[in-house]
């Protein structure tokens, strides 16, 4: 599934290791100094992040209802990927394989090559964004995947893509 909008970008660092599979509030909290008066309360913003093989996956996956048709069941989910090679050796995405599930029953499964037509290849420390979107019929589901990479030595490997869930109500509107 590719979008006409897709961002792609390639940069030098690393993060900390942080543990696998986990779902926790978009963007972190703010430092306690700063002044809780001039703070806007905004929906939170999930983002899942697992991390194997020297890869650490992050998806975030906001509902985006401008393009979204309720009445005719069609659900639009974007996906924000950061995958970074927190590993000791060079990898290159090869290709992908998700599994789409929505609350109806019905599962889709896309494999292919590389992600929004490229292969990027991960130095150590490096960092490869790209964005894409999903369309369910129903207004919640969730997706899950790998992605099989190359080593420098040639070493073949899967990073795993935690399961994030879609759903309407993260991305709801403004809470009151």
């Amino acid at each position: 599934m590719r979008s006409p909008g897709t961002i792609s970008r390639n940069a030098e660092r690393a993060r900390s290791p942080q543990p696998a599979a986990r779902a926790t509030g978009f963007p972190p909290s703010l430092p306690p100094d700063r002044p809780t008066a001039q703070l806007t309360t905004m929906p939170s913003r999930q983002f899942y992040y697992r991390e194997a093989a020297g890869l650490r996956v992050t998806v975030r996956p906001p509902f985006v209802p401008e393009q979204s048709d309720t009445a005719h069941h069609r659900y639009v989910f974007a996906y924000f990927v950061r995958l970074e090679n927190v590993g000791q050796m060079t990898a290159q995405l090869l290709s992908r394989r998700w599994l789409i599930h929505d609350d109806i029953g019905e599962e889709t499964e896309v494999q292919g090559d590389g992600v929004v037509g490229q292969q990027p290849v991960l130095e150590r420390g490096g960092v490869h964004e790209y964005n894409s979107f999903a369309v369910l019929k129903a207004p919640s589901g969730w997706m899950e995947g790998h992605y099989r990479f190359v080593r420098s030595d040639g070493t073949l490997f899967d990073a795993l893509i935690p399961r994030f869930h879609l759903t309407t109500a993260i991305d709801a509107g403004p809470v009151h």
